[in-house]
């Protein structure tokens, strides 16, 4: 059987190109039947880098066979998953966010969760010696995968060991991180195909708070006026989202990636108390500017509160 290799619902880079990565290992390294699937379209930025790296968009996933062999990559979270993953055979997890729970396995498994920034530096550690076989496109995905998640290395989330993996993979691909990390960012600004709601789904993650449920959203961007310009009707669309994605409300979070802060949408009371409660901001109009934050991970879920 074939395993299949996926990260996340609403594919950013380094779930886009961390399953390619994994599946060229398996394949070509230890001999494993292995295709990469996404759980959805990816986004801009995403599909900037296969092209970039002559990489073919891996099949998006409509139905999870029960039974079907699966590696799990970017995610341990069930609700970024497919409805019935624990009735699929889950071979290995490789992730760096916090532990969840909830998923369940057949048996003993590999699980490799390290506080790293990105995916593709922990499944380069996992590799060893066999990483030094990458051909130049894998490389190229594992280069964009960090300076994705890294924010070109301005995220908190940035440890010493994913910025001298980038800059080994940079030296050897004779790629410049700044222009190139420019490019990548350029790509993921733009916003012009996309409708209000997919904009609210394009990089979201589902949360729940002393049971409040959220849509955790956020718009990485160099150009943040692009967002904001939409704003009003972005608001508007907050309540058929969550009604149809069974939240209790959306959460809105335009990262400016040169400034280094967030802007915040607080349409409500209830977003108005996130904002107080959450970073100490006083939101007396319908956004509020929040400097410093730029990770979801380590800055805003862990601070949530209601």
């Amino acid at each position: 059987m074939t395993t299949l290799v996926f990260g996340h619902k609403s594919p950013d880079t380094d779930s886009t190109g961390s399953p390619l990565i994994w599946e060229w290992y398996l394949n070509e390294v230890k001999g494993i039947d292995a295709k990469a699937v996404l759980l959805g379209e990816p986004n801009t930025e995403a599909a900037f880098v296969l092209e970039k790296w002559n990489c073919d968009k891996p099949e998006i996933l409509s139905e999870l066979a029960d039974g079907q062999s699966v590696v799990i990559v970017d995610t341990n979270n069930p609700a970024e998953l497919p409805a019935n993953i624990n009735a699929a055979d889950i071979a290995e997890i490789i992730d760096h966010h916090k532990l969840v729970g909830g998923l369940e396995t057949k048996g003993p498994i590999e699980i490799t969760i390290r506080p790293l920034a990105c995916t593709a530096t922990v499944m380069f550690d996992l590799m060893g010696p066999d990483a030094q076989k990458m051909p130049d496109r894998i490389k190229g995905l594992m280069l964009s995968c960090i300076l994705s998640d890294t924010l070109e290395f301005r995220s908190p989330t940035t440890t010493d060991h994913d910025r001298a993996l980038a800059e080994q993979l940079a030296s050897e691909l004779n790629i410049t991180i700044s222009q190139y990390a420019s490019e990548m960012f350029e790509a993921k600004s733009d916003i012009s195909a996309f409708s209000d709601a997919e904009l609210i789904r394009m990089d979201s993650k589902e949360y729940e708070v002393d049971g409040t449920k959220f849509r955790v959203s956020v718009l990485e961007t160099t150009a943040p006026k692009l967002v904001l310009d939409r704003k009003d009707s972005l608001v508007k669309s907050f309540a058929d989202v969550a009604k149809e994605d069974g939240v209790d409300q959306v959460l809105l979070f335009v990262v400016d990636i040169l400034n280094e802060e967030a802007t915040f949408f607080t349409p409500n009371e209830l977003t108005k108390s996130v904002a107080e409660k959450s970073f100490g901001a006083t939101a007396t109009g319908d956004t509020v500017v929040l400097p410093g934050i730029m990770s979801r991970k380590k800055q805003i879920i862990p601070n949530l509160k209601v």
